[in-house]
């Protein structure tokens, strides 16, 4: 049987943060160039302006499949993809181009994530609106939320602009009055879309 031919975003934005890492030890100039390749990787095949979005998975040559299963976006991992980005755009004494495109990207995914009837970050959304196959999808995970945290202050700190700062106290207010266990501290993992525990595990 034949497979369909697919990559997906894990990879160049993966290769973003390693390298990043790696340059910290290593003045090694392949680091930067594995950093320039990823980050064009990830504008030309995985953004699709037509949906204001990050797809986890695009066809071998960055065209869009119209299929149920690659359709998703995880807004988390495309927020995450989005301050790997702004943290090389601060390496590059904040190159203007990557902050407007790390910050393209978190706000497609934030506004694409958010839950406007019980708050969070959702986990899975289909790109057209269209239901998703995961069971999971309007659950709300703990690393999304951290995720948010963390690239809001990136936008906040490297643009001034009020609207970051906004963000970053609507996702940090939400995380922190439902994922932590008030009884014996740390959070929980894994909530129901209302914001109820899922599992106390």
């Amino acid at each position: 049987a034949s497979t369909r031919p697919m990559k997906g975003l894990a990879i160049p934005m993966i290769m973003i943060v390693t390298a990043q890492e790696l340059r910290k030890a290593v003045a090694d100039p392949m680091l930067d160039d594995v950093i320039s390749a990823s980050i064009d990787e990830i504008e030309r095949d995985f953004m699709k302006p037509e949906f204001k979005c990050l797809l986890e998975t695009v066809a071998p040559d960055g065209s869009f499949i119209d299929q149920i299963d690659t359709r998703v976006v995880n807004p988390g991992h495309s927020i995450e993809a989005g301050w790997f980005i702004l943290e090389e755009a601060r390496h590059r004494n904040n190159d203007a181009r990557l902050i407007a495109l790390g910050c393209q990207i978190i706000d497609w995914s934030f506004a694409m994530g958010w839950d406007t009837v019980h708050g969070g970050l959702l986990y899975f959304k289909d790109c057209k609106g269209l239901p998703c196959a995961e069971y999971w999808h309007d659950m709300k995970f703990w690393w999304p939320h951290n995720e948010a945290i963390i690239a809001s202050l990136y936008a906040y700190e490297m643009t001034g602009e009020q609207r970051y700062k906004d963000m970053h106290e609507q996702v940090h207010d939400w995380a922190y009055a439902y994922f932590p266990d008030k009884e014996h501290g740390e959070w929980f993992g894994y909530l129901h879309r209302d914001g109820s525990v899922s599992t106390r595990l």
